[in-house]
């Protein structure tokens, strides 16, 4: 590794301004270490490494250099699209160069990113095809000409919610295997090709969880037997596979099953079956109608166990058994129809398994309770049905270390208190694993404060707490002249500053959801002055280096909702093991989200400014310590007159 990455080394000559980082070598050693470990083990589990680097180590060079010359197939699986396109883009091109290699690296996303040959025919010639897409259809069709991927980003021109795109993609439901009249033409085909003869596999969490899901059950996807699997922003890990181990049933997934079952017969059947099977569907519609019905109007996330033992004695049984049933019958008419294609099977195993994954959320057998969480969630126009594990240890052990050489979680967020305690009970991890972190090489001691109200100012629990917050994020802003990302941890809060900022405030002001999160990323970053509010995904993946953000200022310690069901689900499992849930839970979690939040700040060696957090909890309550003990260095100010120096120097 010290040829990479020491002074002299073969990184130097490729990256103008290089400067040798010990921690990025450290890094990249320990990632060495655990790629030949695991290659060596022969007890069938994992090495396990867990890194924690902090901005400025340069982590993802430090694992894909290890990663490329351990000459295994490595996954490398990462939470945002933003950091994919980065490894692809740009870190792999300049590994070719400085390594002097050609390496075979491959982007693989979900099917559903890739058109399918088949339901494009379908949908063209289909007569009831909308006017309006005409052009689009047009466009498509030129772009079918010379795409070899079929993947839609090459799509610049079609919106992010395109209602043609589902119905022209590659749906895993929907796929006829080698039964396609159009296999020889699959973009799915030809990319599980492609990535058999690939060597680094980039993919995001969803894609791999969804593959690790899919061998359990004995399918393969289109990820290719691998050694080793390297998790960047592996802070998500449990919520990703929670998602993946869970059930879930929709009103809109059986409404796209019936959609896609007359669309298909528009095309396959002669008038009388036509009129038989459009009845069947339209029976089962009455009946999801009926059953979402029961549910309360009110939207949000609740358990669903104490609403079934309320709607017991308003049809709850009748409700549920005669959707069940319409869903029996609709696969058996499928079935029948069979002769037209192999279409048919498809749907009619489509309706078995909404059956089956309603029935398993509705009726769970006796040894599931506990197991899992079953909740609903009521949205605007849709109900939908979730049973989540209340915890993913178990299926992680037996799924994922269990079934590679080798596993590295990395992040800049995996420690809470110092400890990485915390993630590994979460994820099932034994202290056999080895841990590594890595301080970040910036210098937030000389160049960053940390502001904290003084003593006296209201607490975020307290009636006065929103007036006081926005006295003094103004305050704030009028001293750093905007330049301020300002996080917030609900909508409500952050409506009620705009509210409150909009008229008053000199510079300008950009506000979550009145554009798109690139278009008012691109105007902070190139308006100097200005000031953006924000809340949930502002809190990671902001990089903006420069003057332009010299100011994070968060409202107050992101303690999530404890009503979430499956939030109180855990708790619950952690009280009954005889555990502090607050302090071995909601804490640790609310630290991480802090962390990643204070992290937008200091992007680069150059940056300086204020982290302002405007709740006096890290003072005035004893578990205020843990929270500072899990913050960078920051010298800590309790004065305005002292952030006001601070800014005063920064300009002579």
């Amino acid at each position: 590794m010290k040829d990479v990455f020491a002074e002299g080394g073969k990184l130097s000559s490729e990256l103008k301004g290089f400067e040798p980082r010990v921690g990025q070598q450290v890094m990249a050693e320990a990632v060495a270490e655990i790629l030949a470990e695991g290659n060596e083990r022969t007890d069938g589990r994992a090495s396990l490494l867990l890194v924690e680097a902090e901005t400025g180590i340069g982590k993802t060079l430090a694992y894909l250099v290890p990663a490329l010359l351990s000459g295994q197939r490595v996954v490398i699986s990462t939470a945002t699209i933003n950091l994919q396109d980065q490894i692809v883009k740009k870190e792999i091109p300049l590994l070719e160069t400085a390594l002097e290699m050609d390496i075979p690296a491959l982007c693989v996303k979900g099917r559903q990113n890739y058109l399918c040959h088949y339901r494009w025919f379908q949908y063209c010639s289909n007569p009831q095809m909308s006017l309006l897409e005409d052009d689009d259809i047009s466009k498509i069709e030129k772009w079918l000409q010379k795409t070899e991927s079929g993947d839609r980003a090459e799509l610049a021109w079609l919106p992010d919610r395109s209602p043609l795109w589902p119905k022209i993609s590659a749906q895993s439901n929907q796929c006829m295997g080698s039964d396609c009249p159009e296999f020889q033409l699959c973009f799915v085909n030809r990319l599980r090709k492609r990535a058999g003869s690939a060597r680094i596999l980039i993919v995001n969490h969803h894609l791999f969880f969804s593959d690790l899901a899919l061998r359990q059950k004995g399918f393969a996807e289109i990820l290719p037997r691998y050694q080793a699997v390297v998790f960047d922003e592996a802070h998500h890990l449990e919520n990703v596979a929670t998602d993946f181990f869970g059930k879930h049933f929709s009103h809109y997934q059986l409404i796209d099953l019936i959609g896609d079952i007359e669309r298909h017969a528009e095309t396959d059947l002669e008038a009388s079956v036509y009129d038989r099977l459009i009845g069947s569907t339209r029976g089962l519609r009455q009946r999801l109608d009926n059953f979402t019905a029961l549910f309360p109007v009110e939207k949000g996330r609740y358990p669903l166990t104490p609403l079934v033992e309320k709607l017991e004695a308003f049809g709850w049984q009748e409700a549920l058994t005669g959707l069940t049933q319409g869903l029996s019958t609709l696969a058996v008419r499928c079935v029948d129809l069979a002769g037209h294609g192999e279409i048919w099977n498809l749907l009619s195993d489509r309706a078995i398994e909404l059956q089956n994954i309603l029935l398993h959320i509705a009726k769970p057998g006796e040894e599931e309770e506990g197991y899992f969480i079953r909740w609903y969630e009521r949205r605007e126009r849709t109900v939908s049905l979730s049973a989540t594990p209340v915890k993913v240890a178990e299926e992680l052990e037996n799924c994922l270390y269990n079934s590679v050489q080798s596993c590295i979680m990395t992040s800049a967020t995996l420690t809470t208190g110092g400890t990485f305690k915390y993630m590994q009970e979460r994820l099932g991890i034994d202290d056999t694993c080895k841990t590594l972190r890595l301080q970040s090489p910036f210098d937030y001691t000389g160049r960053t404060l940390l502001y904290v109200p003084e003593q006296g100012f209201p607490e975020a629990t307290a009636i006065h707490y929103n007036a006081s917050l926005n006295d003094r994020i103004y305050e704030l802003l009028k001293i750093s002249k905007g330049r301020a990302l300002v996080l917030f941890t609900s909508i409500r809060a952050m409506d009620f500053a705009a509210g409150y900022l909009r008229g008053k405030l000199l510079y300008p002001l950009l506000v979550q959801g009145t554009a798109s999160r690139h278009a008012l990323l691109d105007e902070f970053r190139e308006t100097n002055e200005s000031v953006l509010l924000a809340v949930a995904s502002f809190w990671e993946g902001v990089d903006v280096s420069g003057d332009s953000l010299s100011c994070v200022i968060i409202d107050k310690l992101p303690f999530e909702v404890p009503s979430d069901p499956v939030i109180q689900a855990r708790m619950k499992a952690i009280e009954a093991d005889g555990g502090k849930p607050f302090f071995q839970f909601q804490i640790p979690r609310a630290i991480l989200t802090l962390r990643q939040g204070v992290g937008r700040l200091m992007r680069s060696t150059s940056d300086r400014g204020i982290i302002g957090i405007l709740d006096i909890r890290l003072y005035s309550k004893g578990y205020g310590r843990i929270f500072r003990a899990s913050l960078p260095p920051s010298p800590v100010v309790r004065t305005l007159e002292a952030v006001e120096d601070f800014f005063t120097r920064e300009q002579k």
